[in-house]
């Protein structure tokens, strides 16, 4: 029973949304507004939250989180902030806030930097296969 305890969250995943075991936060905590009109992540506070999916999401400003509620599809990153190179395999991995892309209008975040690295060398190809696999990955 306690062995279960030491798996990594990815591997209890079934929520359409990456948060930590301990946590309902996505993303980390980031305001994914800012991956758009900042070219960088900055945190965001509980103070400016909104729910989404099943998830809370928290944002550097009022002005943001309204952006966001306004339209979180086009602020939310693809494949519920898990991996995207792990979702393009056919699997689920955390999604490190600090490691992304934007491409296409669209966020994507990654493992880690190496895994950052070989997502960005194919990424049309990992896309493509990561969309074929969104949601099923999750089941």
């Amino acid at each position: 029973m306690f062995a279960a305890l030491l798996l990594p969250a990815a591997a209890w995943a079934k929520d359409p949304v990456y948060t930590t075991y301990f946590s309902n936060v996505a993303v980390g905590g980031y305001d994914v507004t800012t991956y758009f009109s900042a070219a960088k992540p900055a945190k965001g506070k509980k103070s400016f939250s909104a729910e989404y999916m099943g998830a809370d999401w928290h944002f550097s400003s009022a002005e943001n989180r309204d952006k966001f509620a306004a339209a979180p599809q086009q602020y939310a990153p693809q494949y519920g902030g898990y991996c995207a190179w792990a979702v393009a395999q056919g699997d689920t991995a955390s999604g490190d806030p600090l490691l992304w892309t934007l491409h296409d209008g669209k966020l994507y975040l990654n493992y880690n930097k190496k895994i950052n690295d070989r997502w960005r060398a194919d990424m049309q190809n990992l896309i493509a296969a990561g969309d074929q696999n969104w949601p099923a990955v999750l089941d």
